[in-house]
C-alpha cells in the first residue's frame, strides 16, 4: 500500500501560479501512472492530468490544457501539477491519485482505474 501526500495549495489571485506536490510512502511509485484529480465543492471529482509512469506521456483535461503541466521524478517518489494562469474556477480541492497501471489507458479519467489517493490540499482562486 502506497500512502500518498499533496502539498502546495493555498490562496492566489487570479492569473497567478501554484506548484503542487505529492509525495508517495510505503512503495515506488515508479511502477504507477500516475493522476491530479479535483473537486469544488457540491459537484463531482473531475479529471485534470495524468502521467505514464515514465513521464513519456501525459493526458489533460481540456479546461486546463495549457495552463497545467504534470510532471514526476521517480527518484523522489513525487508528482508535480505545474498550475499557470489559474482562474477562479479552477478552486477546488486537488488529490492526486496512483493508477493500478503503468501506462495512460483510453480513459485516463476513469477513477475506478486508481487504487491510492491522497487526502487533497485546498487550492482557492481569488477573483
Amino acid at each position: 500500500q502506497v500512502q500518498l501526500v499533496e502539498s502546495g495549495g493555498g490562496l492566489v489571485q487570479a492569473g497567478g501560479s501554484l506548484r503542487l506536490s505529492c509525495a508517495a510512502s510505503g512503495r515506488t511509485l515508479s511502477n504507477s501512472a500516475m493522476g491530479w484529480f479535483r473537486q469544488a465543492p457540491g459537484k463531482e471529482r473531475e479529471f485534470v492530468a495524468a502521467i505514464t509512469w515514465s513521464g513519456g506521456m501525459t493526458s489533460y483535461a481540456d479546461t486546463v490544457k495549457g495552463r497545467f503541466t504534470i510532471a514526476r521524478d521517480n527518484a523522489k517518489n513525487t508528482v508535480y501539477l505545474q498550475m499557470n494562469s489559474l482562474k477562479p474556477e479552477d478552486t477546488a480541492v486537488y488529490y492526486c491519485a496512483a493508477s493500478r497501471f503503468t501506462f495512460l489507458r483510453v480513459n485516463p479519467a476513469f477513477l475506478g482505474d486508481y487504487n491510492n489517493w491522497g487526502q487533497g490540499t485546498q487550492v482557492t482562486v481569488s477573483s
